[in-house]
């Protein structure tokens, strides 16, 4: 195990400051590797774990470390929903297909639904800059998505009158100081956004067929943090601390209905940075409350 341990260093990249840290360090992982290899022989879900690049943090640490997303109060709005009279999606979706969806970060998640709006609307497909969201955007609550609510970002960019690339303004993973001429010049532009009705999977599925998703979910259990393929139905509960982008659904050759899901954690992650979730459950809020608290850019 200790070899395992010292391999999976190599591979990250990790070095310890202390020969205490390293055994603190070698535990946790040794508990994730016996946590993972329980699950996969057990066998019975739609669904393996892997290690990863988390493999040597608590659920807890990996939690207050990547989940800290805010959730916007609930709001009433009169503005009808833009897909409500949707009628025929198709019975498959994958946006990445249709170049709407850029390549997986290791960082933020709030721009992939403008990325994909952006695409959509100007035939240009442009990675958008989390780090301008992290160091411009102070008026709100927002720290790019690390922490932020998804709308905020979206009220930025339209008070901001766009966002700028990531070529442009990069991601530095750090908060640092507003760089209002590389801020100025704008690639992307938006003019609103919509909320999904809650706790509607038949409503996310009308949007999602339409345009790429910024969704909600409750990424808070080792189930989650250690995903390597298959279709998620993991035991997460719906205390939402994570952003999300939606970018289509499925279902498998044995009729299993999946969300196919975008997230920011690197490619090393899941399906290459990405997880199918379960769709159409029975609780109306969703898997992991997937269909609670998504919303859209409008152009």
């Amino acid at each position: 195990m200790a070899q395992r341990h010292q391999q999976w260093m190599n591979q990250h990249g990790i070095v310890y400051k202390t020969a205490a840290e390293k055994q603190t360090r070698f535990n946790i992982f040794k508990n994730n590797v016996e946590y993972i290899e329980s699950f996969n022989s057990a066998g019975t879900k739609p669904y393996k774990l892997a290690l990863n690049q988390f493999a040597d943090q608590t659920v807890e640490e990996f939690k207050s470390s990547r989940n800290t997303l805010q959730v916007a109060a609930a709001t009433t709005t009169t503005k009808p929903f833009k897909y409500e009279n949707v009628k025929d999606v198709p019975a498959t979706m994958d946006w990445r297909t249709k170049g709407a969806v850029t390549p997986v970060k290791d960082q933020g998640q709030c721009v992939g639904a403008t990325e994909g709006i952006n695409q959509l609307s100007t035939g240009k497909l442009v990675s958008l800059s989390e780090q301008e969201l992290v160091d411009c955007d102070t008026k709100s609550v927002d720290q790019g998505c690390n922490g932020g609510e998804m709308e905020n970002a979206f009220e930025f960019i339209i008070g901001n009158h766009g966002i700028t690339s990531e070529a442009n303004y990069p991601y530095q993973g750090t908060d640092g100081t507003c760089n209002s001429q590389k801020e100025s010049s704008h690639i992307a532009r938006i003019t609103g956004y919509q909320k999904v009705p809650a706790n509607s999977e038949e409503a996310l599925l009308k949007a999602v067929a339409n345009q790429p998703i910024s969704v909600s979910v409750d990424a808070g259990d080792g189930s989650f943090m250690f995903y390597s393929s298959g279709v998620f139905s993991g035991d997460c509960g719906t205390n939402l601390d994570h952003g999300v982008t939606a970018v289509g659904y499925g279902q498998t050759s044995n009729g299993t209905k999946y969300w196919l899901v975008k997230n920011s954690w690197g490619t090393t992650w899941g399906e290459k940075g990405y997880i199918r979730m379960l769709r159409d459950i029975e609780a109306k809020e969703g898997l992991c409350g997937i269909a609670m608290d998504s919303s859209f850019p409008t152009v």
